[in-house]
């Protein structure tokens, strides 16, 4: 039925070949990405380095690194406040380097 058909020059059973190798270069494209960010260490500070989140590019947060001379009892608050906002700069940039990884295909079609 449809052999024979003739598109701008090329037939439908060359148009299937190049749909093929365009999914296949995508599939191996969101591969590679989805490697390097389960691979990516990632890290956020606060309070001028005095505490270090880490994260992969998966979102998983892999270390907290708090230095001792932060820490004061009388100012827990303090600390929870520094952790999360090392956290979520870590977070933060692990988001940035998926979107840069995985960037979004025409008609808003993604990885």
């Amino acid at each position: 039925m449809y052999k024979g058909m003739n598109f701008g020059g090329m037939n439908m059973q060359s148009l299937m070949k190049q749909a093929q190798k365009m999914q296949a270069d995508m599939q191996a494209q969101a591969e590679k990405a989805e490697e390097e960010l389960e691979n990516a260490v990632i890290t956020g500070t606060s309070g001028g380095g005095m505490v270090e989140v880490t994260c992969t590019g998966k979102k998983q947060i892999t270390g907290i690194k708090i230095k001792p001379e932060i820490v004061d009892p009388d100012d827990i608050e303090m600390l929870e406040d520094l952790v999360m906002a090392a956290t979520n700069e870590a977070l933060n940039k692990a988001t940035e380097m998926e979107k840069s990884l995985k960037p979004e295909l025409p008609g808003g079609l993604g990885f």
